[in-house]
């Protein structure tokens, strides 16, 4: 039990890990570009541009990874836009 609630709170927290993971990526590519550049407000804004592109890329593919997989979805008890299923679970139904 406890093992199975240790894996879904990672499984939740893989979202913004990847997100982050993207994003020091683009931004240690956006330094190793930008050292060569002869202006260090020019490298500043390489650095920050790649960091938060590939940032964005990674969240991006991996929702899109994550609604498209069920085996995903039901490993990581999430729905299909990333959301855990204990939170939606709790919101009451909408009465229209």
């Amino acid at each position: 039990m406890a093992a199975r609630f240790l894996v879904r709170l990672l499984g939740w927290l893989l979202t913004p890990v990847i997100s982050l993971l993207g994003a020091f990526l683009g931004a240690w590519l956006g330094a190793s570009i930008g050292e060569s550049l002869a202006s260090s407000t020019a490298a500043a804004w390489t650095m920050l541009g790649l960091g938060a592109v590939l940032g964005i890329l990674a969240a991006w593919a991996w929702l899109r990874l994550l609604r498209r997989s069920p085996r995903l979805q039901r490993t990581l008890a999430v729905a299909p836009d990333g959301t855990p299923l204990a939170a939606t679970e709790d919101e009451p139904a909408d009465q229209s």
